[in-house]
């Protein structure tokens, strides 16, 4: 190989390390993983707000049911926006950051929501968002809710 196609090869290959490749949820399976979370929910009797964000936490898609609470909205988006950002379960996250545990200071971040309700979204080992759920009567039902909603694409997931 001669010496130029050596330094062709080299800045090929460090064209390659200078840029990253991802996966992210689209538009309509970001909508429509909100709204089978939201089905699902009602036909549990709950009224929440849902919220999908992106693998950076970037909100792409928010629904509130009419009747649910004025601070759902909010509560929904920053469950979904900490377990995109800490690519864990909010549930997981509020059972190792008890007062007195070592994480405890993760409470005190700006933005983070620690009850139960945040999932992050992933497929084939690649986070691709996550879904937040605020509204059902605690944590655990709004991660029900929200992994219903994640069960009901997971084929689309699976690309």
């Amino acid at each position: 190989m001669g010496a130029a196609a050596a330094a062709l090869v080299a800045s090929s290959a460090a064209a390659q390390d200078a840029t990253v490749t991802y996966k992210s949820l689209s538009p309509e399976l970001a909508l429509e993983l909100a709204r089978a979370t939201l089905a699902d929910c009602q036909k549990r009797g709950f009224q929440i707000a849902v919220a999908v964000v992106d693998r950076f936490g970037t909100p792409q898609v928010m629904l509130r049911d009419r009747f649910a609470g004025p601070h759902t909205p909010t509560t929904a988006t920053g469950k979904a926006w900490t377990a995109a950002t800490f690519r864990t379960s909010t549930t997981e996250l509020n059972a190792i950051s008890q007062p007195g545990m070592m994480q405890a200071g993760l409470r005190n971040l700006p933005n983070v929501v620690m009850i139960g309700g945040g999932i992050p979204v992933d497929a084939a080992g690649s986070l691709l968002g996550a879904v937040g759920v605020s509204g059902a009567p605690g944590g655990d039902a709004d991660e029900a809710c929200a992994k219903a909603g994640v069960a009901a694409i997971r084929d689309k997931l699976d690309f």
